[in-house]
């Protein structure tokens, strides 16, 4: 009898020692767990701040679009116009670097727009005095312009042309000079 109370008594040990394990087990996965919650609780804030934050892009990547849609038709405007021109139409900025350059400017010239644009005007090797074209151009980009300047020039084919030239600011609303617009017209009346 004093065996099998030792042995039970034995056994209530290991059970008790056995809960003991069980209980501290549990106490863990109590504490992974809520963890685990609290990470899940932060990961839910960051998913919602990860949505609010895409649909704030996506809003701006729609805007954004919408202004390149309608700079794409200004520009497609703007090209009309510059190609419905008759006369060469060339649109530099202050450092006199070519910024448009239309089909009758090409005729005349023999340069492509995807030639001349970036380039310096006045380095340009076209039939042009452009040296007759400094100081114009350095009034025209202060604001003045003094009607029409009229040169001789040999056109793309070596023949000479008289042109008329016609100088102007180019300003945005209400601002200094960004840059000057030069039109030339063949004068075929000389």
């Amino acid at each position: 009898m004093e065996t099998a109370y030792e042995e039970l008594q034995s056994t209530v040990e290991e059970l008790e020692t056995t809960n003991e394990e069980l209980q501290s087990t549990n106490e863990e996965l109590e504490t992974t767990n809520e963890e685990l919650q609290s990470t899940n609780e932060e990961l839910e804030t960051m998913n919602e701040e990860l949505q609010s934050t895409n649909e704030e892009l996506e809003t701006i990547n729609d805007e954004l679009q919408q202004r390149t849609d309608e700079l794409n038709e200004v520009n497609a405007f703007l090209e009309s116009v510059l190609a419905g021109l008759d006369a060469g139409v060339v649109v530099l900025d202050k450092e006199l670097r070519v910024q448009a350059w239309n089909g009758t400017a090409s005729d005349l010239w023999g340069l492509r727009s995807d030639e001349v644009v970036g380039q310096h005007f006045l380095n340009l090797d076209i039939g042009l005095p452009t040296d007759k074209l400094r100081k114009p151009l350095r009034d025209a980009l202060a604001g003045k312009t003094d009607g029409v300047l009229r040169l001789d020039a040999v056109n793309r084919r070596g023949r000479p042309i008289a042109l008329d030239i016609r100088l102007a600011p180019l300003r945005l609303a209400g601002g200094g000079p960004l840059g000057a617009i030069l039109m030339m017209e063949a004068d075929t009346k000389r």
